[in-house]
């Protein structure tokens, strides 16, 4: 899709073929913009404000943010990370995920072409634009909002469906499905045995992510399961180490939940592979 040249008729002049390479760094510069809107998202959606309007705002004074401010990293670079206005500091935060999401988006891009999955790239970014503002908001409110959690599935799998039809191949979609049940029902049961342990908003996401890992394959649920429960606990041991916590300590699961995603998205495949042949010795 994204590397096949367009026929040129007459004399109409034809694009070059996009590699994938371009295609991943047009797509990390676009992920620097949306990461302004993540951050709308992160400060809004547990306020439950509008994510439209009013437009970005000084979280101190409210004072509107001039269009040359708004521009991603950049525009909070040149106010030296100070509100134009009332001089009140702008949180790093704000630069960092636009960072971050521009990132994510260069890397999702750049691994699903090359592996000729370019039809499911925009259900990916949007997997990427959730995940992100979804571990920010657990981070600093232990809650996994339900204006997110909720459509963040139909809004995948309808991707999805597109995906899978574009690349003529539907068994992928079926396959996320059975992973979506899969993990959903395996975080549910968590979550009755040990409430404290597994909270619901964590029980909500799961189908969404088991969706999106299963459309790659079973090797990339297993991957990427894994690796959040393994994000987790080495985050919850060093939290003991180096802070004092106890085991009781309640911890956001949520950002350890989507980093595992994303990381099984992005080599859970490789992951997989290396183990089955780790296994099976050939």
């Amino acid at each position: 899709m994204l590397t096949t040249r367009s026929p040129v008729a007459g004399g109409q002049v034809g694009f070059p073929p996009m590699t994938p390479l371009a295609a991943a760094s047009l797509s990390g510069l676009l992920g620097l913009a949306a990461g302004s809107f993540a951050n709308v998202a992160i400060d809004r959606v547990p306020q439950r404000e509008s994510v439209a309007r009013p437009g970005s705002r000084c979280p101190s004074c409210g004072a509107p943010v001039a269009w040359h401010d708004n521009v991603p990293v950049v525009g909070w670079l040149l106010a030296r990370g100070r509100c134009r206005s009332c001089r009140a500091p702008i949180s790093p935060r704000y630069p960092l995920v636009e960072l971050a999401l521009g990132l994510l988006w260069f890397l999702l891009t750049l691994r699903l072409i090359t592996a000729g999955l370019g039809w499911a790239v925009p259900a990916y970014l949007a997997l990427a634009l959730i995940c992100l503002v979804l571990a920010v908001i657990d981070a600093r409110t232990r809650l996994l909002p339900n204006r997110i959690t909720y459509p963040a599935f139909p809004a995948l799998l309808g991707l999805l469906l597109v995906a899978s039809v574009g690349l003529g191949d539907l068994g992928r979609l079926a396959r996320g499905l059975l992973a979506a049940a899969a993990v959903g029902a395996f975080f549910l049961l968590l979550a009755l045995i040990s409430p404290r342990g597994m909270g619901l908003g964590d029980v909500k996401l799961a189908p969404t992510l088991g969706l999106a890992l299963g459309w790659l394959s079973w090797g990339t649920v297993a991957v990427g399961v894994f690796a959040g429960f393994l994000l987790g606990g080495l985050a919850g041991v060093g939290a003991i180490l180096l802070f004092g916590l106890t085991r009781k300590s309640l911890l956001p699961f949520g950002p350890w939940l989507v980093a595992g995603a994303l990381l099984g998205v992005l080599a859970g495949a490789d992951v997989a592979a290396w183990y089955a042949h780790a296994l099976i010795g050939s």
